[in-house]
């Protein structure tokens, strides 16, 4: 039997669709989330139209795969999963997550983060995922350790926010064996 990548009990991901772009620049321009990211500044709707249009939906070819997560019954976006940094020479990608306020504290997170570990896993065939979380973004480091992510370093002032430098513990998950 054939696995549903992308289909969960509660949810979906699904590759990006122009209508998304409202959601993207809600999600890209929310500056509370900027100390967990490279971002510093806001993206017009322009640039983002630009990514959506230029996207190929294709990890080997964009070196990134962005998926947005929805609700399965009401077809709500609630969310967004990444691979980024994505090397097919080693295998290897990391990963972001975000789910909208609203809708955090539902176990979205959990099941966008294995769906997306699955594909990865056994489709994919990589052989590792990482992920970068601050050390006091103790939901993220949470949600990634339920997931199988184990910690395998620590970052000293690894993200500058304002003023202040912090640590980031980085967390990795090796490809199950059998998969």
């Amino acid at each position: 039997m054939a696995h549903a990548f992308f289909q969960g009990e509660r949810l979906c991901l699904r590759a990006v669709e122009p209508e998304d772009l409202d959601f993207m620049y809600e999600v890209e321009n929310d500056s509370d989330s900027w100390d967990v990211t490279d971002v510093d500044s806001p993206y017009s709707r322009f640039a983002l139209r630009r990514y959506i249009e230029s996207c190929q939906c294709d990890i080997y070819a964009d070196r990134q795969l962005r998926l947005m997560v929805t609700e399965r019954d009401s077809g709500a976006t609630v969310g967004i999963v990444d691979i980024s940094d994505f090397s097919p020479l080693h295998a290897r990608g990391e990963v972001g997550i975000w789910v909208g306020r609203a809708h955090r504290g539902r176990g979205y997170g959990r099941e966008a983060l294995t769906l997306l570990c699955e594909y990865a896993f056994g489709f994919l065939a990589l052989r590792q995922l990482a992920a970068r979380i601050p050390v006091d973004n103790e939901v993220s480091l949470r949600l990634f350790r339920s997931c199988g992510f184990v910690a395998c370093g620590l970052l000293k002032e690894w993200w500058r926010v304002g003023d202040t430098f912090k640590d980031v513990v980085m967390l990795q998950r090796l490809r199950p064996s059998g998969v």
